[in-house]
């Protein structure tokens, strides 16, 4: 009977991990697809400058975010010397954020209702750090304003 038991319940996990495995790989073949679709919009439009500004706005979908994570947490101090674009994408219902200064202060809150994505520009140098409080996952990134010149 107890290995009876134990059998059953290690059938329901490991179904339990693929049915979750096959999941993550839908979710990325679905992220590849989008990302495929909006190339070939960009290869599309004639006007080079509009071309360019899609083709940016699609490398974003490949970044590797700053910060991921699902719910709560609170990020180790980090240093800006220049502008950046905080850009921010909630998975679930409820997502605030808060930019915080050197002492822990709130310097601005944001937030998603409904999932999607935002962003919000630091414009000053300074020691920052992030409070995050999400129903679900969520993903950050910091990127400079400006592109450096080669």
């Amino acid at each position: 009977m107890g290995v009876r038991i134990i059998g059953k319940s290690l059938g329901i996990v490991c179904f339990s991990m693929l049915i979750t495995m096959k999941q993550g790989i839908a979710n990325e073949n679905n992220r590849s697809d989008k990302a495929a679709q909006a190339l070939q919009t960009c290869y599309a439009l004639a006007d080079q400058n509009e071309r360019l500004v899609c083709y940016d706005k699609a490398a974003q979908k490949f970044v590797k975010p700053t910060y991921k994570g699902r719910l709560g947490r609170v990020t180790k101090p980090f240093t800006l010397t220049s502008p950046h674009r905080l850009r921010f994408r909630s998975y679930g219902v409820i997502f605030v954020l808060y930019l915080r200064d050197e002492q822990g202060r709130v310097l601005q809150n944001l937030h998603i209702g409904g999932g999607g994505e935002d962003e919000y520009v630091i414009k000053q140098p300074g020691t920052y750090s992030l409070k995050i409080h999400g129903s679900t996952s969520w993903e950050i990134w910091l990127e400079p304003t400006e592109i450096p010149k080669t």
